[in-house]
């Protein structure tokens, strides 16, 4: 992962799709997944606080050291150190940074979590406003309590600005095979930007290579481009089933999906589930997507061309009247 000394399997197992903002998995079925992936090989997951799903990560780590995981023992004694985790927070003062930091490494069981961000970072400016908590997780760096200091975003300006702060060893941008979701330019000037940080030493691990199920119907194209690209260094992928966990180890080791899974994978199309019984009309669903993807006509209508389906309208809702399913 860049030159901050991790070592990442090139699969991520991206977590936001099992937890409550999508498809609401028990932490027994979302935790035995996860050991699925880990036991197949895959070291590396991606959380944040906003998923929701700390508990799910925390039990999988604890049936993989106690071995009584999914039953298709490939490693044996895998200890929660050697499962790395990469955790995002909207933290912007050193209080809440702190918080972040000791909710995760108690709810996932985890004396050190491998990498910390900030969440949705977007220019330099937004950076400047954090500024205080990078510096907290910076000095927790050197404490030994996170092994990577780094930022999510949807924007190349972000991309960018990161290189201009030292305390930034990886970077979790939005990047895919038609450039869907990134909000301030192309595909191609995406890539640059990644590449040009991965130059200059900093980690890269892209999120939504699919476009948000976008490209649903191109996965194996879509996968195969970003794993061809030598300045990526891993792949988050969301993956809620068996069948998508099996069908993305096959594509990483270069091996024929069988039919049977393919036929298990082949999704429904997603939707928005609204529930407005309890709605309060206050739109804080409406504020908080950041793709500018919802409008409020009597209730949140989405514009599934912009939409990513990230659930963070879901996650602002102080009524819990919005769920991706």
């Amino acid at each position: 992962m860049g030159e901050c000394g991790l070592k990442v399997s090139r699969l991520c197992f991206g977590s936001l799709t099992m937890g409550p903002l999508q498809a609401n998995m028990s932490v027994e079925n979302g935790a035995s997944l996860i050991c699925r992936a880990v036991e197949k090989g895959v070291n590396f997951i991606d959380t944040a606080e906003l998923y929701g799903n700390y508990e799910h990560i925390g039990r999988a780590l604890g049936k993989l050291a106690s071995n009584e995981s999914s039953g298709c023992r490939e490693i044996k004694g895998i200890t929660p150190a050697e499962v790395l985790v990469a955790t995002k927070t909207y933290a912007y003062t050193r209080e809440q940074a702190a918080r972040s930091l000791e909710k995760a490494r108690r709810e996932m069981n985890k004396d050190r979590i491998d990498i910390f961000m900030l969440h949705e970072q977007e220019s330099r400016l937004t950076l400047e406003g954090h500024l205080p908590a990078l510096e907290y997780f910076q000095e927790a760096r050197r404490e030994g309590k996170v092994g990577a200091v780094g930022i999510s975003c949807h924007t190349i300006a972000a991309v960018k600005a990161a290189l201009e702060f030292a305390q930034i060893q990886v970077i979790h941008p939005l990047f895919n095979l038609e450039g869907i979701g990134i909000r301030d330019g192309t595909r191609e000037e995406m890539e640059a930007a990644i590449e040009n940080a991965r130059h200059k030493g900093v980690g890269v691990y892209i999120m939504k290579p699919l476009g948000g199920g976008h490209l649903q119907e191109k996965v194996d194209e879509a996968i195969n481009y970003a794993r061809c690209l030598p300045f990526i260094d891993a792949i988050a992928l969301g993956m809620r089933s068996v069948a998508e966990v099996d069908y993305a180890l096959c594509l990483f080791r270069d091996e024929e999906v069988p039919a049977t899974i393919r036929r298990q994978t082949k999704q429904q199309r997603r939707h928005l589930h609204y529930s407005g019984e309890d709605c309060l009309e206050c739109l804080c669903c409406i504020e908080a997507c950041p793709q500018g993807a919802l409008s409020w006509l009597g209730k949140p209508v989405v514009n599934e061309e912009k939409c990513l389906w990230c659930g963070y309208c879901g996650a602002a809702c102080p009524c819990l009247c919005l769920r991706i399913i």
